[in-house]
């Protein structure tokens, strides 16, 4: 079945994990064997080849380059300019990769519509290109609001405020604040440009903030919950809730520590703490009974999101076996129907409404 993933940071594994994704999985591991500089080395997931063997056509796909203060003491830039260039470098591997023909950006509903139409022409998928929508993972190398129009010439169809800690427009995951009066500006001008916000990684406080005062397309990539995972990161019944009469599609992630409860890093392995599929597929039911029906699901995977194998499900050998998704929904009592909804309808139906004129 044609898959849409929603979150991958793939110019983030090409340029800082130095990884050659139009190799195939096994080759980038044995290229990384016995390398130990990162704790997923030579246990990505993630590759064009697997991509295609996954039937997964369309990806939302990132650029994140962090600004950080002087006290902040997580990994990222000095100066948002600096910031500014490390996602603009990120965006000419991405056109690289269009120049090589795996991939072809999708900024509008007519692009959209056409891979569509040449991904599900009954012709063998290996050599396509993978669709990708540009998105920014965290806002603070859009240096001013001139930047972000900028970045929307330059294709950018989506954006999150804010990634982790305290943030140049917002604060997200671990961090506490209402928007400040840049974040406040920079989602005026996302809406006049119709761009998408990304709900993900906001922090409680901003993340209200957002909902009160955007009133373009809202989407959260790669979110899942907190009533079965309680932290920040995830979004409680009231926000999913909200989401929904918003019109928003949720993306399911991958990563064990938002999966399952009690996860401890560089610790806990997914074979000891049971984290298969079936645990995404329990975020996703849970969303499913507070909106009553299969419309505001899909899947984010964020695999090889900075971990690997040592922290995605031990049933998911590459991103391929998304492939598997389908049989343990349809084992739940999901419709066919439902099924396509999750895989790429409710993905599909969002952009094309977003993208209606």
């Amino acid at each position: 079945m044609f898959t849409i993933d929603a979150h991958l940071d793939l110019s983030m594994n090409a340029l800082e994990w130095n990884r050659d994704l139009q190799q195939p999985v096994s080759a980038i591991r044995r290229r990384e064997a016995g390398l130990n500089d990162k704790p997923d080395r030579a246990k990505g997931v993630v590759a064009f080849p697997e991509l295609r063997k996954g039937n997964i056509g369309l990806v939302v796909a990132t650029q994140i380059g962090r600004y950080v203060a002087p006290d902040n003491p997580l990994p990222g830039w000095h100066s948002p300019e600096q910031a500014w260039a490390q996602t603009q470098g990120q965006l000419a591997w991405y056109k690289a990769m269009e120049d090589a023909g795996e991939m072809v950006m999708i900024k509008d509903k007519k692009v959209l519509e056409q891979h569509l139409s040449l991904w599900n022409d009954g012709t063998p998928n290996d050599k396509k290109p993978i669709g990708y929508i540009l998105s920014l993972e965290g806002a603070d190398s859009i240096v001013t609001l001139k930047h972000l129009e900028k970045a929307y010439n330059k294709g950018l169809r989506a954006a999150g405020p804010a990634h982790y800690g305290p943030g140049r427009y917002a604060n997200g995951t671990d961090a506490t604040g209402h928007l400040n009066e840049q974040g406040r500006a920079l989602l005026k001008e996302m809406e006049q440009l119709n761009m998408i916000l990304d709900a993900t990684h906001l922090c409680d406080d901003a993340f209200w903030d957002a909902m009160d005062i955007f009133h373009g397309p809202v989407w959260a990539s790669h979110n899942n919950c907190r009533a079965l995972v309680d932290h920040n990161r995830q979004f409680s019944d009231d926000m999913i809730r909200t989401l929904i009469q918003k019109g928003a599609v949720i993306g399911g992630a991958l990563d064990a520590w938002m999966m399952v409860p009690g996860w401890v890093r560089q610790q806990s392995t997914p074979e000891a703490m049971n984290c298969n599929l079936e645990k995404m597929i329990d975020h996703m039911d849970h969303i499913c009974q507070l909106a009553g029906n299969s419309l505001h699901i899909g899947i984010g995977s964020d695999l090889d999101g900075a971990f690997g194998k040592e922290q995605c499900p031990y049933d998911l050998e590459t991103i391929a076996d998304l492939q598997k998704v389908p049989d343990l929904l349809s084992k739940r009592g999901y419709t066919a129907t439902d099924i396509e909804n999750v895989m790429h309808g409710n993905w599909l139906r969002f952009l094309r409404h977003a993208w209606k004129d």
